[in-house]
């Protein structure tokens, strides 16, 4: 069969934080993608975009770029096309859509931390894929890098997941992503590859063992959309790879859709990435990713074919959803009223705030068309809607996406998401692997015990730290990670991965202690929280505007407690004998919204605006919420 050498489509996939961003980075900056004058300006990761990715260190997104590789040989330039894809497991679907566009995988690991859950996870994806793994142990600069046991630790990973013998042969690459170094021979532990001062034999490995693209000669035109972006100018853009035929600028072709339907479009304008940027093009061939404008309703996974002969190429399946919550409009007393509820700015700020019905559906609907591992199913109520993910991250990715486009929403506790095998419920449980130094084993296996958690296999490297596996109910792990940290003393590490379901676990406690709730409208006063803050740790501080039913701090004991918050001192014309005493008040704990997420129980959820994150009851009504639980007591 034909084969296209000027072309190499791969994919870099690993777990999180083991430097695959950075080390696109240095392979952008070497293959000539920035001019001299820009080097010194362009930004690290500059793959990670997007704001929220920035942020909080990881990718989120899948996003493509290519590099024009010249081959010392003096050979003709080489197009690689690179597809960075996010390490979490939440955003599990964008790696299997990344993976649908490439014809190799260069799996990154850690030369200290090694295989993690998230490792198994892309690799399992490729392996399933019967796609060729080229290993690249990143960051062997690392002082506590420990280089031949990683190695030996990925050939077991390969062979637990069942790889075969042509899959099992992989090259080795060892580097340095943040230097921007490769080697093909193995360097000491916690040094940079000394016989290298670039990425060449990186470079010169991908081009070796990444199969170049095979088309059929004459065959219709067969394009399969990967990804979905937006222009102000051109409207939505649809990525796709050309897998056979030509397509062109202007060409009518036939648009094959998710339900079958076939459909004749125009393509108004035809873009292929060099480095970071689109640039307009005439024609892409074989194994090239290129994007499309001029069909506004176009979909991932449908198919762009050759109008007298339209085949469809296989729809793009993602997992199941293993977590799901309740996404709806803000209904709190404060709703479209600022972060204090009073004030001009406030004011000013109403008019931009999406708080209607409508408003929250049409975004929901329109974050479905990029993003292939959400479902959004309709509720009992026309203003509330169960939106359900891969996991607790991407959902509430989601929603701070949605903050700060001004939505203020109301957000149900997490749940899982149940089905049910031979008559019985089964629920999705995770494989979490955890790092803690000795001396926080024991309360690691007893926050374990707590959830239901089953030790898989434990290991000690001899430094001080201690590797567990357990397996767990997904449940068990709403509010972990909080807890975790605190008990480990902030030096634990986490990570977990979907396992597929087991049998239901039982009733599960994981959270102890109650919550204090505010008791009548008004604004927090030092002298009530000083008064307040001998009962728990609260949320608030001094000014705050609060609400009958919010949830304004954590109670010490494991029920309730409603509490007047907006208390005032009491001044009188006698001068009492603490009148000069000053009030101390100790810090509030501000929550985040995972964490608020995380503290909710089953009656709670949290108030989500631009400026605020509010826990609450969902019942408000004091008198109502003490009916509820007495008809509950007394059946």
């Amino acid at each position: 069969m034909p084969t296209r050498h000027d072309i190499r489509n791969v994919a870099i996939v690993a777990h999180v934080d083991h430097g695959k961003t950075t080390i696109v980075d240095a392979m952008l900056k070497q293959a000539g993608a920035f001019a001299a004058h820009q080097l010194d300006s362009v930004d690290d990761r500059v793959m990670d975009s997007n704001d929220l990715e920035r942020e909080k260190g990881i990718t989120i997104l899948a996003k493509n770029t290519a590099v024009k590789y010249h081959p010392k040989d003096g050979g003709a330039p080489i197009t690689i096309n690179i597809i960075d894809t996010p390490g979490h497991a939440d955003f599990g679907g964008e790696v299997e859509r990344g993976l649908s566009m490439v014809d190799a995988v260069v799996l990154l690991v850690d030369a200290s931390e090694g295989p993690l859950p998230q490792t198994r996870f892309v690799l399992r994806k490729a392996l399933q894929a019967r796609m060729p793994v080229i290993l690249c142990i990143n960051k062997t600069d690392r002082p506590d890098s420990r280089i031949d046991e990683v190695v030996n630790e990925t050939y077991d990973l390969f062979l637990d997941l069942d790889a075969d013998e042509d899959q099992i042969e992989f090259p080795i690459v060892y580097a340095c992503g943040r230097d921007g170094v490769a080697s093909l021979t193995k360097p000491e532990d916690g040094t940079v590859p000394a016989d290298s001062t670039s990425l060449e034999p990186f470079f010169s490995t991908i081009l070796e063992h990444v199969p170049a693209p095979v088309y059929e000669e004459e065959a219709p035109l067969q394009a399969h959309v990967t990804n979905l972006d937006a222009d102000n100018f051109l409207g939505r853009i649809a990525l796709l790879r050309v897998e056979q035929g030509e397509l062109r600028k202007g060409q009518t072709v036939a648009w094959i859709k998710r339900d079958g339907s076939i459909s004749n479009v125009r393509i108004s304008e035809l873009m292929m990435t060099e480095a970071l940027t689109r640039k307009p093009a005439e024609v892409a061939g074989p194994g090239d990713i290129c994007a499309v404008a001029g069909i506004p309703e176009i979909m991932i996974g449908e198919t762009l074919a050759d109008p007298e002969n339209p085949v469809a190429l296989p729809l793009i399946t993602v997992d199941e959803p293993a977590i799901s919550m309740v996404i709806g409009t803000n209904t709190s007393p404060l709703v479209g009223r600022g972060g204090t509820g009073k004030g001009a700015d406030a004011k000013a700020a109403v008019k931009d705030r999406k708080v209607t019905a409508r408003q929250v559906k049409d975004r929901l609907d329109r974050e479905l068309v990029g993003n292939v591992s959400l479902r959004v199913l309709d509720t009992e109520r026309p203003d509330a809607w169960e939106v359900q993910g891969r996991g607790e991250l991407a959902l509430a990715i989601l929603v701070e996406q949605m903050r700060r486009e001004g939505f203020e929403l109301t957000i149900g506790k997490p749940q899982v998401v149940t089905k049910e095998v031979d008559g019985k419920v089964h629920e999705p449980v995770e494989r979490m692997t955890i790092d803690v130094p000795e001396e926080h084993m024991g309360a690691v296996t007893q926050l374990m015990g707590v959830r239901k958690g089953r030790m898989d296999n434990m290991s000690n490297h001899g430094s001080g730290w201690v590797r567990m596996e357990f397996v767990v109910p997904s449940r068990g792990l709403i509010g972990f990670r909080t807890e975790f940290l605190t008990n480990t003393r902030g030096t634990g590490i986490a990570h977990s991965i979907h396992e597929g379901h087991e049998p239901w676990f039982g009733t599960l406690t994981t959270r102890n202690n109650g919550s204090l709730v505010a008791d009548r409208s008004g604004a927090v006063t030092g002298f009530a929280m000083t008064n307040l803050q001998e009962r728990g740790v609260l949320f608030v501080e001094p000014g705050t505007e609060v609400y009958e039913g919010m949830i304004v701090g954590e109670n010490s004991r494991s029920d309730d407690m409603d509490v007047n918050i907006t208390k005032e001192k009491k001044l009188t014309n006698m001068r009492s004998s603490t009148a000069d005493v000053a009030e101390s008040i100790v810090p509030p704990r501000k929550l985040s919204l995972e964490q608020s997420l995380e503290f909710c129980r089953d009656d709670e959820c949290v108030e989500v605006t631009p400026e605020a994150v509010r826990i609450r009851k969902v019942v408000l009504d004091q008198r109502e919420r003490a009916r509820t639980a007495s008809r509950a007591k007394h059946g």
